[in-house]
């Protein structure tokens, strides 16, 4: 089902430099020189997607600073990233903790562990604090999740494509988060990377990149049904020998090693599950999803927030069926992290968010700019900057629940 991977040409014609893949063949390029070779040949998706990011934390600056705000606050102290930096700081609750009136709160047992461990890791060998050190780990992410990501589009449709896959990512209505410290960054550069050592079928390398993305967000589940989907169908065809099931057999480890945890610490099976219920979300298979779009799009009241919450996830839905001749990993990773956001019940205004790490879908807007002519190209990507830029620092600075 995959595209060839075109080793001189992108998927539109024009050439491009040698593939790092090929100088990796080479028996006396060393693992430095491999590094470096795939850098150089990542750089312009890299650096692009981190101008873009640039842009909206200067509009961001500007804006709050006029304010009297400061910029590091409403990154690092927003929703998740203060239960984020807690969690850090203090551990793990030892039980569902009990509000005022007696009744179950939400406890931060419904964290996955990664991120907060790699907060507190950076803050113990360096001088910086929790929330400074979160967003340092979420802007690393986000250059490796760019690089990634840029891998993938490269593989399936050539540098262009890949390039642009980066940017767009970049530009998305809430790529703000991308420069916050929450988790959506860092599960993403994880999953771009595992999907990519899938498709040219590194099956145990996409396996262990799995269970860190399952140790990082219960979204994890959708790159689970992608490694083993592809391993079943990879065993159909006898390709790749033990590996395949090995990978399948690998990679949910992180996310059940998590929810046993819980389930152990809390005395039942369901544990983490149960958490999940007093933080009011659940899996409902969409009522709660089109029942608010309906509400939204009836409400001449409505927050932009909202309109641009439900324009996105129309949006999935709608490159969800442009992406049907995608690889088989990529199109089933895409669609259930599509069924998992849509199919929730709770955090309508979140549910954008929940879809960053969704840039497979993207694929198909990358494909389609990268035969673009150059200046409709720069005329997209600066509107698309700018607005990204400008909704962003809305998002951080208007809007009062998490983004």
């Amino acid at each position: 089902m995959s595209p060839p991977n075109p080793a001189s040409e992108t998927a539109v014609g024009s050439p491009v430099p040698a593939n790092p893949d090929t100088v990796a063949d080479r028996p006396r390029a060393g693992r430095a020189q491999r590094l470096a070779a795939a850098a150089r040949y990542a750089a312009p998706a890299m650096l692009g997607y981190a101008a873009v990011r640039l842009i909206g934390l200067v509009l961001l600056w500007w804006w709050a600073d006029g304010w009297g705000l400061g910029v590091l606050d409403r990154l690092n102290s927003r929703a998740d990233a203060d239960w984020l930096t807690a969690l850090a700081q203090g551990g793990y609750d030892q039980q569902i903790p009990l509000g005022p009136d007696g009744a179950p709160a939400p406890s931060n047992l419904a964290f996955f562990p990664l991120y907060p461990g790699l907060m507190r890791l950076v803050a113990e060998v360096s001088p910086l604090s929790l929330p400074v050190a979160g967003l340092l780990v979420s802007w690393v992410a986000g250059l490796l999740a760019a690089w990634g990501i840029f891998r993938v589009g490269d593989h399936l449709y050539g540098r262009r494509a890949g390039i642009l896959l980066a940017v767009l990512w970049g530009v998305l209505p809430h790529a703000v988060v991308q420069s916050m410290a929450y988790t959506e960054t860092l599960f993403t550069a994880l999953a771009a990377w595992s999907l990519y050592a899938l498709l040219t079928r590194h099956w145990l390398t996409a396996a262990a990149l799995c269970v860190l993305a399952g140790l990082t967000r219960s979204t994890a589940l959708a790159l689970i049904a992608a490694i083993g989907i592809g391993a079943a169908h990879a065993a159909w065809q006898r390709r790749d020998g033990w590996r395949p099931y090995a990978a399948a057999v690998i990679a949910p480890l992180g996310w059940l090693a998590y929810i046993g945890w819980v389930g152990q610490r809390l005395g039942r099976v369901d544990g983490w599950f149960e958490v999940q219920r007093y933080w009011s979300s659940s899996f409902d298979g969409g009522r709660y999803t089109l029942r608010h779009a309906r509400e939204v799009l009836v409400d001449d009241n409505a927050s932009i927030v909202l309109y641009v919450v439900t324009f996105v996830l129309a949006a999935s839905v709608a490159l969800l069926f442009a992406a049907h001749r995608q690889p088989l990993p990529v199109l089933v990773y895409s669609l259930a992290l599509v069924v998992i956001t849509l199919g929730g019940a709770g955090y309508y205004h979140s549910k954008a968010r929940f879809l960053l790490p969704a840039f497979t879908l993207l694929l198909p807007l990358a494909v389609g700019l990268a035969r673009a002519r150059t200046r409709t190209l720069v005329v997209v990507l600066v509107a698309a900057t700018l607005a990204s830029a400008w909704f962003g620092a809305y998002l951080s600075l208007v809007w009062h629940r998490s983004p």
